[in-house]
């Protein structure tokens, strides 16, 4: 087959692989005393990786401890200021990304590059499709290649036309895998490729990677989900405040030590747990049969002052889409919201918020927050009347009452007048949470709360949502991190297909039983009993 062009042919990548004739030589990759700096920001300091081929290093690590920059800088879009990089014991330095990826580095983000009005075949190989002499792309090789690709990870079903806004979210997390290893990378580093995947995913997503393992790709992997490092992991490098703590084989370690190297100190229960003092209150919130018509119906369920509610379910069982019509969001095409035991009519954002009814979304980039205002404005952009008076904003007010929110939520922030896009995810999921708890809301519902953030604001997002609901607030969790749902959850509503497939109490509750009830298995074999 005639090379791409820019890049090598699908079988060209194919017979690159590890028994196919990668040279499994120790340490593929080091990192030696890397520094970084930015203005007034010491990111790295003095960090060290080493990376064989063929296996998975966990890179691990609080928001802000330098994860991201780290692989920037291995990516070519950083340079430091001190330390060496080597490739098979060679020394490199990066003048950009494509120079990185021309020497081997291939990486893929947790914010996906794909183009989603392109097909599958384009988007694996945009800017290397391959052209005749007009100049015209040859579609029947471009297929006959991406075929190829898809073959490594046994997905010779899916069409390489097929457009990318077609997958599912788990299909496309491969396509960009498959993007990333057509370039015949030596070292893959996957960040957070697991935030958008439900478990049955996810396990999927472990299978490719053991594939890539067996070809010879060393994988360096980020993930908060420190379960999954346990299984998918050989060994881990745990950074904390930009410097290198340690690195030792996952078979030597348990979660209790990866959380406090990472944190600097023990935390016990990262959930935490309901006070004896703490009472379940009357109900706050009723959903009666409620309907949208192609994405959930006969939605019927109640929470409790003082309760948190999980809400559980495979991607696209509609959970979003119930909480998002509940918030007048989106139009709902039937049923009745009582709060308080008075029947309210929900039919705008406006209604909801005036209401006392909330809405943490699980997209804080683009539904959260506003990444190029400072803090306080986010913070008061629900709720500008409250701040305003004859047409002019109080800003005295409104920096006290922003200042009150950073010291409460213990927002790691220069000032509030910074910028929120520049702040690290865990912060952000801060400033969302403490904006909407500003609303001082009667029903509250939170969309993957700890999305993206790490294990120590974790444990304070817990810590906010349980202080609420001892004080009162009934709150909706959707979530698809299970252990969350099972650790902070009173009562747990298992949605499959738009329907309500279980409503039980949290304590009893295991994985496999929410896991039985969103596939359809508990049904099943109810039936059969």
């Amino acid at each position: 087959m005639r090379a791409l062009r820019g890049g090598r042919t699908a079988g060209a990548v194919r017979q690159g692989f590890g028994k196919c004739g990668v040279a499994m030589d120790k340490h593929i990759l080091e990192l030696k005393h890397i520094c970084k700096e930015f203005p007034g920001v010491k990111a790295l300091d003095d960090v060290n990786l080493t990376l064989d081929a063929g296996e998975v290093l966990a890179l691990v690590g609080e928001n802000g401890a330098g994860k991201s920059t780290l692989m920037l800088t291995l990516g070519g879009v950083h340079k430091p200021e001190a330390g060496q990089i080597f490739i098979n014991g060679k020394e490199v330095s990066f003048s950009s990304p494509m120079d990185a990826q021309n020497q081997g580095i291939g990486i893929v983000y947790q914010e996906l590059s794909l183009v989603q009005g392109l097909s599958i075949a384009e988007n694996i190989f945009a800017n290397r499709q391959p052209v005749g002499k007009a100049g015209f792309i040859k579609k029947e090789e471009l297929y006959k290649s991406a075929r190829e690709m898809l073959g490594l990870f046994h997905m010779e079903q899916l069409d390489p036309g097929m457009l990318v806004k077609e997958l599912s979210v788990a299909n496309r997390q491969v396509i960009e895998i498959l993007k990333a290893i057509s370039c015949d990378p030596k070292i893959l580093v996957l960040d957070e490729p697991t935030s958008s995947l439900t478990e049955v995913e996810v396990q999927e997503l472990f299978r490719n990677i053991r594939i890539l393992k067996e070809r010879g790709i060393a994988i360096i992997y980020i993930s908060h989900h420190l379960h999954e490092i346990f299984e998918i992991a050989d060994k881990v490098t745990i950074l904390r405040d930009g410097k290198y703590i340690c690195e030792a084989r996952v078979t030597d370690i348990d979660e209790e030590f990866l959380v406090t190297k990472m944190v600097g100190r023990k935390i016990e229960n990262i959930y935490g747990k309901r006070q004896e003092d703490e009472k379940i209150g009357e109900v706050c919130f009723r959903a009666e049969h409620l309907e949208r018509k192609g994405l959930f119906h006969d939605i019927s369920f109640e929470v409790r002052r003082g309760e948190i509610v999980g809400m559980s379910g495979l991607v696209g069982a509609g959970r979003t889409e119930i909480g998002l019509a509940i918030f007048g969001a989106d139009k709902l095409d039937a049923g009745t919201l009582t709060l308080d035991g008075k029947q309210v009519e929900i039919r705008s954002v406006r209604e909801a918020i005036a209401n006392g009814i909330g809405y943490m979304s699980e997209n804080r980039k683009e539904q959260g927050l506003y990444l190029d205002f400072d803090l306080k404005m986010n913070f008061i952009s629900n709720r500008l009347p409250e701040f305003s008076k004859n047409g002019f904003m109080q800003e005295k007010q409104i920096e006290k009452a922003a200042e009150e929110a950073v010291n409460q939520f213990r927002i790691a922030i220069p000032g509030v007048s910074y910028k929120v896009g520049k702040l690290s995810g865990g912060n952000q999921q801060k400033v969302l949470l403490a904006t909407w708890l500003g609303i001082r809301p009667r029903f509250l519902i939170v969309d993957e709360p700890t999305r993206g953030v790490d294990v120590g604001a974790k444990s304070e997002i817990y810590t906010f949502l349980r202080r609420m609901a001892a004080e009162g607030t009934a709150i909706l969790m959707i979530s698809s991190d299970l252990p969350e749902i099972l650790g902070v959850s009173d009562r747990i509503l298992v949605v499959r297909e738009g329907q309500i497939a279980a409503d039980c109490p949290a304590r009893g509750a295991t994985e496999e039983s929410i896991l039985s009830f969103a596939t359809g298995v508990k049904e099943e074999e109810t039936r059969r009993d």
